[in-house]
């Protein structure tokens, strides 16, 4: 058994690679550079020669779109999973990432997951496990467990903005509103480019509303509906009496 923590890491793995150095490592990576029980945990490593050649495991926890929701370790003739990328290239040169073997990664969409890879280790031997860890294959006799968690949708952006939308002074520079949206203000109503238009009747109509009948649109009399039934009236009498 293993004396990793068994308390899950606050924010789930957003992207996995590996390294030719542990002194190479990118701003935010962690590289996995022993196994559990203190060992190199070299994915390159020879056995029969030696070799300067090294590959270390690392990841990041950086908050983004997207998470790592599930990893495999396979031949490197095997056929590749549906929606699973293959880790290549070594993230610092771009060199191959590793031999005879290769990890495949599966990347998913934040919003869209529901539980992620939060946590990466690499045991020496495989007849040790891991308590909460699932073993995904060994590269260069060395276990990868990962262990999975639920995933929180809302993102640390959107608690920064609800604060400071919360923490902003009222807007004060307003000077007109539409009287119908008011009761709406400590709603869920959403702004719309139209808000805070006044829509509002001329005020030369306000003690003479019979003025408007005098518009003159290019021409056009403005005509009452007494006026329209009087003028377009029909009353179908020709048809009435052919029917008859």
């Amino acid at each position: 058994m293993s004396e990793v923590s068994n308390q899950l890491p606050t924010e789930p793995i957003s992207a996995v690679g590996v390294v030719t150095s542990l002194r190479k490592a990118l701003d935010g990576y962690y590289v996995v550079a022993q196994t559990t029980d203190g060992s190199d945990a070299d994915l390159w490593k020879d056995s029969l020669f030696k070799s300067k050649v090294t590959r270390y495991l690392c990841f990041t926890r950086k908050t983004g779109p997207d998470v790592v929701v599930d990893m495999k370790v396979m031949d490197i003739n095997d056929a590749l999973p549906e929606g699973f990328t293959p880790v290549e290239e070594t993230v610092d040169t771009k060199e191959t990432a590793m031999r005879k073997r290769r990890l495949c990664v599966k990347i998913s969409p934040r919003a869209a997951a529901r539980t992620a890879v939060y946590d990466i280790q690499i045991i020496a031997k495989s007849k040790n496990h891991l308590v909460d860890y699932t073993c995904i294959g060994e590269i260069n006799n060395m276990g990868i467990w990962y262990r999975m968690g639920d995933v929180s949708q809302l993102q640390p952006s959107q608690e920064m903005s609800s604060a400071v939308n919360s923490d902003a002074p009222p807007h004060t520079a307003r000077t007109t509103s539409r009287p119908d949206y008011e009761h709406q203000s400590s709603g869920n109503h959403t702004m719309t480019a139209l808000d805070d238009v006044p829509f509002l009747i001329s005020e030369r109509f306000y003690e003479n509303p019979e003025k408007m009948q005098q518009v003159d649109l290019m021409g056009i009399k403005i005509k009452s509906l007494a006026e329209i039934e009087e003028e377009f009236y029909y009353n179908f009498s020709t048809e009435r009496s052919i029917a008859v």
